[in-house]
């Protein structure tokens, strides 16, 4: 029983990989958006966008590590 829970645990850890693509898409966008209304400004928000995509993608891979131990390190 306890390892069929913990198979549920790493499905629900692993809806952070969608939420990381969301917050990237996020990222992006608000950084697309701000760059075509101001295009000369872009340029020094370039450094500022990598970190942000980075950020999110970290949190995202917390969160596959997590479902990965829960599958093979629980049960």
């Amino acid at each position: 029983m306890e390892g069929e829970l913990a198979h549920i645990g790493a499905g629900l850890a692993a809806i952070g990989s969608g939420a990381a693509a969301i917050g990237v898409g996020h990222v992006a966008g608000n950084f697309l958006a701000g760059a075509l209304r101001n295009p000369s400004a872009a340029a020094g928000q370039t450094a500022t966008l990598f970190i942000g995509i980075a950020f999110a993608e970290a949190l995202g891979i917390f969160s596959f590590l997590v479902a990965l131990l829960l599958m093979f390190a629980v049960g």
